[in-house]
């Protein structure tokens, strides 16, 4: 699914927030000691979904990463929107994986030290 260039700029400006850190697309990662993926399970392919289906389907993924060896809380945010997200220690390919089971559109790549990626699943 192609994503349109409003939801595509949405994405890019959205602000990832997880440990005290905010990581924006395109800007070099700091404060994170190892490389992570933020994803969610919230609101698939961009659709709202009611409060209550969207925690269930989080502690699903979150359930799916549960041997991850390093998981935090997080959350993507713009302007009035707010999801919730987590950041993960794994790896971009198994991130995308699980984007893609919980119908989403793209992850978000950290690397410390480089510049936050928009990886489309």
């Amino acid at each position: 699914m192609l994503l349109s260039p409003g939801l595509l700029a949405a994405y890019r400006a959205t602000s990832y927030r997880a440990c005290g850190v905010e990581v924006r697309i395109g800007r070099r990662v700091t404060g994170l000691a190892r490389p992570a993926v933020f994803l969610t399970a919230w609101n698939p392919h961009s659709r709202r979904m009611p409060a209550g289906w969207n925690r269930r389907v989080q502690a699903r993924l979150r359930a799916s990463l549960a041997a991850c060896p390093e998981l935090h809380e997080a959350e993507g945010s713009l302007r009035r929107w707010r999801e919730e997200m987590l950041l993960a220690a794994i790896s971009p390919a198994r991130a995308a994986v699980l984007a893609r089971r919980f119908r989403q559109h793209a992850i978000v790549v950290a690397m410390p030290g480089r510049p936050a990626k928009l990886v489309l699943t």
